[in-house]
């Protein structure tokens, strides 16, 4: 004859409670999986992107370490011997060295005056209500939609009526009335997001509003300024098509316009490993000022979000 135990009990003195713990042991919850189908899916798409955006900047670079012979011997190898002497000739006879001066002139002192102007009236469209301020800062997002391409002669002829055409302070101009637009619709959405008690704090203690913008609201505004500025780097030090027609002096010309020429002097003479040490030399100021800045891009970018 089977006997059965009764189970132990807890004595009635020690008052701890029992709890049921439920142990799952069915399989796992539908969304789990799907989940991690998602995240599988879209971690693969990112590693292909990454690999389709990475793969042709290090061929390049590659290349422009190989002679003309191991270019079409054997594209997809490791240079045997690091030619920089590619590099120098590229730099000297292709004359890159000009062309990134001049680049260097216009960009910077139209990405100065983009930010300096944009930023102030993007303060004056954010925080200040008075009548025409919607009209105004509509008129800026209409700029952004406008075509260049419709813009190129007429901006030619009052450029030369001007009398600033083929030249560097011209071609300033140009770019700063280009990238207005972009930078005063970012700036007046940033500067809407930072907090009106502190500019408030600034007035009452007797502070103007140029002070109070200077020095309280504009480096409050550090991240968006140089999110903004990032993207006009990059538009500014790429653009062809304006100093394509507004600057003809081949003394002056930009890197973009000198990225042609060596495309096409080059290409006749056969020195493609000169073309790509000056396409290299090209893209290592943008991918830089990108690997640098990367993270104010980011809290720029977010900055909005999170309020």
């Amino acid at each position: 004859m089977k006997t059965t135990e009764p189970p132990a009990h807890l004595p009635a003195e020690s008052g701890v409670p029992v709890a049921k713990v439920d142990v799952p042991t069915g399989p796992a919850p539908k969304g789990k999986k799907e989940g991690g189908v998602l995240n599988a899916f879209s971690h693969g798409i990112l590693v292909l992107w990454a690999i389709m955006v990475v793969l042709p900047l290090v061929w390049a670079v590659m290349t422009s370490f190989k002679s003309d012979s191991a270019i079409f011997g054997s594209p997809w190898s490791l240079p045997d011997t690091l030619h920089f002497d590619n590099w120098s000739r590229a730099w000297t006879e292709a004359n890159m060295s000009d062309y990134f001066l001049n680049t260097i002139l216009v960009v910077g002192g139209s990405l100065i005056g983009t930010l300096v102007l944009g930023s102030m009236a993007a303060y004056v469209l954010a925080r200040f209500d008075f009548p025409g301020n919607r009209f105004i800062y509509y008129l800026f997002i209409g700029g952004m939609s406008f075509p260049i391409m419709l813009a190129l002669v007429p901006l030619f002829y009052v450029v030369n009526n001007m009398g600033l055409l083929n030249t560097i302070h011209g071609l300033i101009l140009v770019y700063i009335a280009y990238s207005l637009p972009f930078t005063v619709f970012f700036l007046t959405a940033f500067f809407r997001t930072l907090p009106t008690s502190v500019a408030e704090a600034a007035f009452v203690d007797g502070a103007s509003h140029s002070r109070t913008f200077f020095q309280i609201m504009l480096p409050m505004a550090k991240p968006g300024l140089i999110s903004v500025g990032i993207f006009n780097f990059l538009g500014q030090w790429n653009q062809y098509m304006l100093p394509t027609v507004l600057n003809t002096d081949p003394d002056k010309r930009v890197l973009t316009q000198g990225l042609v020429q060596l495309a096409v002097s080059q290409g006749y003479k056969g020195d493609w490993s000169g073309l790509f040490a000056g396409l290299v030399m090209a893209m290592l100021p943008v991918l830089a000022a990108y690997i640098v800045f990367q993270r104010q891009v980011v809290q720029g970018l977010t900055a909005g979000a999170l309020k």
